[in-house]
């Protein structure tokens, strides 16, 4: 591959570190269609790529955030348990599915998520702490926490709901990170904010803790089978790793209304580019 592609690789991944920071889907749904779209990648190589920048945009933004006090650490270790094994199974499955069908996945899910994010209306302040009994679970795991927000500096209580079918999704999650390498944060977040009511800045902040984890479970077994491409990853890493740096910024000030939008408006896009690649003749798939 030319240095000209590389270094155009290298801006996306800068796009998408930043992007992924901000929304904590870890980058990858936003390099696997431009790699696939634009570079004519394999989408297995891709996915198998796009898993290493994941692991990149963990890295830098999960410090942050945790520095923070955004993220949930209690909740992101009990999560983390089901997306790790969840990872490893789609990872094993995406080996052996034809390419086609990656395509129609991938852009179902993604549409999904951006649905259910579209109808949400509630800030996360008014998300937050519910007078009531914690479920048993949550309870005994302190999994309810707080959580500071620089748009206002105001420390906000939360009540973790559900965390039963919390765990559920973040296997599918998990599933959907190794079989399409995007981290699973596109369900994670909709699913801590949306099932367990976990406001959405800590939502995304949790995310981004989790899917570094997530991604490397998958990543080793494509890359067992020959799927990275060192030049592809190194340009991926660079980019990402700067743009995390930035979309952490963002997220710190941002109005948590602003953040779902924007979580909503790409999800859309991206999800309706995969399906419509579909349907361009002479594309290769």
């Amino acid at each position: 591959m030319s240095i000209a592609v590389l270094l155009i690789l290298a801006v996306a991944a800068f796009l998408a570190g930043l992007g992924g920071s901000y929304l904590g889907v870890g980058g990858g749904i936003f390099l696997i269609p431009f790699m696939t779209l634009a570079l004519s990648v394999n989408i297995k190589v891709a996915i198998a790529t796009s898993l290493i920048g994941v692991i990149a945009n963990s890295s830098g933004a999960a410090s942050v955030y945790v520095r923070d006090h955004l993220t949930n650490l209690r909740l992101a270790m009990f999560l983390e348990v089901a997306t790790t094994l969840g990872a490893i199974a789609g990872a094993l499955v995406g080996l052996g599915v034809p390419d086609f069908y990656l395509y129609v996945v991938f852009g179902i899910v993604v549409l999904y998520a951006a649905t259910t994010m579209a109808r949400i209306r509630e800030t996360a302040k008014e998300r937050a702490y519910q007078a009531g009994e914690e479920a048993p679970l949550t309870k005994r795991l302190k999994l309810s926490s707080v959580y500071f927000d620089q748009e206002d500096q105001g420390v906000y209580r939360y009540r973790v709901e559900r965390p039963v079918a919390g765990f559920g999704v973040s296997a599918a999650a998990g599933l959907f990170s190794g079989l399409l390498g995007v981290g699973g944060g596109f369900i994670k977040v909709p699913a801590m904010n949306v099932l367990m009511r976990v406001p959405m800045k800590a939502a995304v902040a949790t995310s981004n803790f989790m899917i570094g984890v997530t991604a490397a479970a998958s990543a080793f077994i494509y890359y067992s089978q020959g799927l990275v491409d060192p030049g592809l990853a190194a340009m991926v890493i660079i980019g990402v790793f700067s743009g995390t740096n930035l979309g952490t910024r963002l997220l710190a000030h941002a109005k948590s209304s602003n953040v779902r939008f924007v979580f909503a408006l790409f999800l859309a896009v991206l999800g309706t580019a995969m399906v419509a690649r579909l349907f361009l003749p002479g594309v290769p798939i």
